[in-house]
Formats: C-alpha cells, structure tokens, sequence
C-alpha cells in the first residue's frame, strides 16, 4: 500500500485538527476498545507453533503499522474525531464491491494526521519493533515517506532521522533487527522523489537503523512509472536496493513497466504477475523475489477471498515470496495472520511454512552473515517436534505401521 504524501498540511508548532468534527464529551464512551493484532492464532494439533517460527517482514508501512489502540488514544489527546469506517473491527465484512482503493486511502489519510511529533513517531517505531518480536520476526524492514511527517519536526531529514534512531534503539532493546526503506509516493512529482533517493542514500547501509531499499508506492494507476527511473538510478549508486510496488491494482503490463524502468530487487505485492505465467516465470529468473500480502489483496478488492490469493501458484512455479502484512492498523491482520491462512487456507504443511520463512530471510536486505544465523533458528524450528501432541500409535501398531496412517501429521 501507499503512505500517501502531504506535505502541506500544518507546520511545525502550529498543529491542524484534523477529522470532520471535535468528539463531544464522553466521546471516549464511543469508541471500541481496538484489539490487539499480536493474539497468536491457535496451533492445531500436530502442529509447530507459528509464532516460534523466525521469519522477515518485509512489506510494513509506517503509519499503518501503527495499533489500533495506539490510534484511538491519539485521537482522543488530539481531540480528533475518527471516521467510523476507520473503527470497524472486521474490515473483511465489507462486501468485496465495496472495498477498494479510495476506502483504504481516506482511511490511511485519516490515521497519518494523527502522526505529529517526534513522540508519536518513535511510538509507532517501538511498537510495531514489540509486535514483531512477539510474532517471532528477526528482521523488519519498515517503509516510509518522511515527506509525510516532515511538518511537524523541521523537515524530511529531521523526519527520517528519528525513524533511523528509534529503530536502532528498539532493535537492540528488542532483538528484531529493523532496516529502513525510503518510499517516494507515485502522486507527487518525479523530482520530489529524486529528492528522497539523495536523502536515502545518505544514510545507507546494512545495519540496524540504516536505510536499505528505495520503494515507490501508492495508487500504481497514477503517475508514469519511467518518471522515476532517475531516483532509482541515484539510490542504486548509494547501494540501496530497488523495492517498488506494482502488480497488484493493475496487471502484468504494469509489471513489466516496473520491471523495465526501475529495476526492481523486489516487488512490493507482484500477485498480479501470475496471471501471465511466461511473464513469471521470467521474472523469477531473473531473481526477484515478490512480497505477497493476502489480506491486503483481499481488504481492497483485488481477490475476493484468501482463498484466491494466488500463493499456491508462486509457490509451484518456485517464486520467492516474503509474506507481509502492509498496513495491519487498517486490515487488523498482521504477519503472523499471514502464515496462519497460508497453513488453514492453502494447507501448507510446516516444512512449507519454514520454507517461506528461509524466502523471507534470502529476500531481506539483512547481512548475510545474520540470514546464516536466522536460516539454522529455521532449520532448527523445524527440527523440532510439534508442541502439540499428535495422535498416539495404538499398543498394537508398530512405528512404520503408525507412519502409515493418515491421521499421523508429518
């Protein structure tokens, strides 16, 4: 998804409300209490816990990794109304029709006004830095656009670096190694977005609190995607690796803009790539790994159910794919929820499961001494029996026998 840009929106000490109305009082009576995204999903006998297992997240957005609860006590300081659509605590019942791009960006839209200060910011960092060492993440790659944010602390540089430094404080404080992609947003102009690849780049590198990557996100249906090249040639130069959305509201034409005109390392969603097999097939040769975000694709309307995700078809034409959540404030789904549908919904067996967490780790722009380290935290969760008990063999049943049974989880 996007985080969306709006630079003149307010200005340093001099705050905007945002929303359409102040809450009347006993407003806080009004609001849901937002639940938490980090419940574990329940492991089915047989089964390895989800949460054990150690994996990358590679495609998190900065506001919308904000929790929920987080957002309402916001707002509440601010004395800011939020829209109801924004508090609706199952998103996927809205009916597949009704979902869709502008939804998701007024809802966005809403939730990034909250974002104004320094405080708030490194709030957002730690939190979602917490969330993913609760759901078994090793390394986080945050994207954001500090355009958005520059406002309310002096500017895009200001902005970027107190993302870098709070990320390098919750890494060491909480053991998920956090690396920082730059994002320029498709609705402004392709020079803003040469402006942040110079700033990115200033910042390169491999360790926690480090710029790694260039994105272009937002609505892929605006903008020329070749107006961006020149950014991404300049964060080539500095070494940052080219992680653009595309695929995902459009098809495989739009995939092969991306492709021919930035370069990409990665593509940030890429499912509808798979619509054109020769077209996938190429680019799995040509070594991209895709960044495949189900309930994402589903809460806007690209697929109308999990089960048509395609993550059966990357995975048979040997893709590399990093499961991620994108904006869990909006989609109340985070990474774990992802490897949960893909064992309950395409029935991925654990060995598949781990599989997809060794993609995660050889798509993340982490040092390859640390992907060593986390591919044996793997090997070893799957090594590893089941915490749930499987079904016992009866007195009479010998071990090959028992093997044999179908009801014996492998």
């Amino acid at each position: 998804m996007a985080d969306s840009t709006d630079a003149g929106r307010g200005a340093p000490g001099r705050p905007r409300r945002s929303g359409t109305a102040f809450p009347r009082r006993g407003a806080e009576e009004d609001l849901p209490v937002q639940p938490s995204l980090t419940i574990p999903p329940p492991t089915p006998p047989g089964r390895r816990d989800l949460a054990s297992l150690p994996k990358a997240h590679l495609h998190l957005h900065f506001t919308g990794a904000m929790r929920p609860q987080t957002m309402v006590e916001l707002a509440l300081e601010q004395g800011v109304r939020l829209p109801p659509h924004l508090l609706d605590l199952d998103p996927l019942r809205v009916p597949a029709d009704a979902r869709g791009w502008f939804r998701f960006q007024r809802s966005y839209d809403a939730a990034r006004a909250l974002v104004r200060s320094e405080p708030v910011m490194r709030r957002i960092v730690r939190e979602a830095a917490e969330d993913e060492a609760v759901e078994g993440s090793v390394h986080l790659e945050m994207q954001v656009d500090p355009t958005s944010y520059a406002p309310w602390v002096g500017g895009i540089t200001p902005a970027l670096e107190i993302i870098l430094d709070e990320a390098a404080s919750a890494s060491a404080d909480t053991g998920v190694h956090i690396g920082i992609i730059v994002a320029a947003s498709r609705i402004r102009h392709p020079l803003d977005a040469r402006t942040l690849a110079r700033l990115a780049s200033r910042y390169a590198g491999r360790e926690a609190g480090r710029v790694v990557g260039f994105g272009l996100s937002n609505d892929e249906r605006v903008g020329t995607t070749s107006e961006f090249s020149t950014a991404f040639h300049i964060a080539h130069d500095a070494g940052l690796a080219a992680v653009p959305h595309g695929g995902e509201l459009l098809g495989p034409e739009s995939v092969r803009e991306v492709v021919a005109a930035l370069a990409p390392q990665r593509l940030g969603h890429g499912v509808r790539a798979t619509e054109d097999p020769d077209l996938l097939d190429r680019l799995i040769d040509e070594g991209i790994a895709f960044e495949v975000c189900p309930t994402s694709n589903v809460h806007l309307g690209v697929y109308t159910d999990l089960a048509h995700v395609p993550l059966p078809t990357f995975i048979r034409h040997g893709a590399t794919v990093a499961l991620g959540a994108d904006d869990p404030l909006l989609f109340h789904s985070r990474l774990l929820a992802q490897y949960a549908a893909a064992r309950e919904v395409d029935g991925l067996p654990d060995a598949a499961l781990a599989d997809l967490a060794r993609q995660s780790i050889d798509a993340s722009l982490a040092a390859d001494g640390l992907k060593a380290s986390w591919r044996r935290r793997i090997d070893a969760w799957l090594e590893a029996p089941p915490q749930h008990a499987a079904p016992s063999a009866l007195p009479s049943e010998t071990p090959d026998e028992q093997a044999g049974r179908p009801d014996v989880p492998r």
